[in-house]
């Protein structure tokens, strides 16, 4: 792990580190360590969980206040540095990112009703999973910051929470998951599109990857290309259809989740079965002799 830094240096104050934790092994870490306490937690939640809708109709709550909560934290203190530094306001730490929109389905999952509250829950189940897991896959964070830093443990806290939170509404039932409940999704994040599109080419920002696909895999190089020969639209066109055929893919997801819970739980009723039937053989010889009497 890198060293030579304070807990809360911004990623300009940070002399020498240029991505050492995400190639060394860092990003390895988080990635194994998410993925393994996802499916504890899962596991756990769903076969000891008495009443499932109240816990998640209260986790939804907490969900859309903490991270609008974090949100504002990280964008005061990313505004500190930038505006005392000579930088200015950086519009890029403004709520377009794929993965902020969580904060608003979060919000609309947790306290809204009737389509809203559907609009933010299949959201959540479909665009929190595939932000959440490309993060914990690939923390781009941890190219701009050391693991033991804020900026890093931000980035792994809010991915984290996104990925659990929208397998937990599949795995809890709380939410059917099929192509009409992509299409939900998908037209909340295409609402959003239409503002951040218009911006990321105006402003020259990348914001939902629109423009110059940062940081996603196989099609960064190739929007790399496209924008040599201003052709950065279509970047932007591979993303949107990127985008639906990724929600669309967690219908799938959703189906062979469920096979292996029900899986599970068969496999648990007949350890538990056995169990009692060996209690029920194996008796005292006391009880024994009872019996022949």
């Amino acid at each position: 792990m890198f060293s030579g830094y304070n807990y809360f240096d911004y990623k300009y104050n940070i002399p020498g580190y240029s991505g050492q934790d995400y190639d060394n092994g860092g990003r390895m870490i988080f990635m194994y360590s998410s993925l393994a306490l996802t499916l504890i937690l899962l596991f756990v939640l769903h076969f000891t969980m008495k009443d499932k809708k109240k816990f998640t109709d209260i986790f939804l709550k907490v969900l859309g206040i903490s991270m609008t909560v974090f949100y504002i934290i990280k964008t005061t203190w990313e505004s500190y540095f930038d505006i005392t530094t000579g930088r200015g306001f950086n519009l890029g730490i403004l709520p377009f990112d794929t993965c902020s929109i969580i904060m608003w389905a979060g919000l609309l999952s947790g306290f809204a009703k009737g389509k809203l509250k559907k609009i933010g829950d299949c959201w959540i189940a479909t665009g929190g999973i595939v932000g959440g897991l490309s993060n914990i896959l690939y923390l781009r964070a941890l190219k701009y910051y050391p693991f033991f830093t804020f900026g890093a443990q931000y980035s792994m806290f809010w991915h984290f929470g996104m990925f659990f939170a929208g397998l937990w509404l599949i795995v809890s039932n709380y939410i059917k998951l099929d192509f009409k409940s992509v299409i939900y999704a998908f037209i909340f994040h295409m609402g959003v599109s239409l503002i951040v599109i218009p911006f990321d080419y105006i402003k020259d920002y990348d914001f939902m990857l629109y423009r110059h696909a940062g940081g996603a895999p196989l099609v960064e190089d190739l929007a790399d290309i496209l924008s040599k020969n201003n052709l950065e639209w279509v970047t932007t066109i591979i993303m949107i259809v990127l985008y639906f055929i990724l929600f669309v893919g967690i219908i799938y997801v959703s189906l062979g989740i469920k096979k292996l819970i029900h899986i599970s739980g068969v496999l648990i009723k007949r350890t538990t079965r056995k169990d009692t039937n060996s209690d029920d053989i194996i008796q005292s010889p006391q009880d024994q002799e009872e019996q022949n009497i």
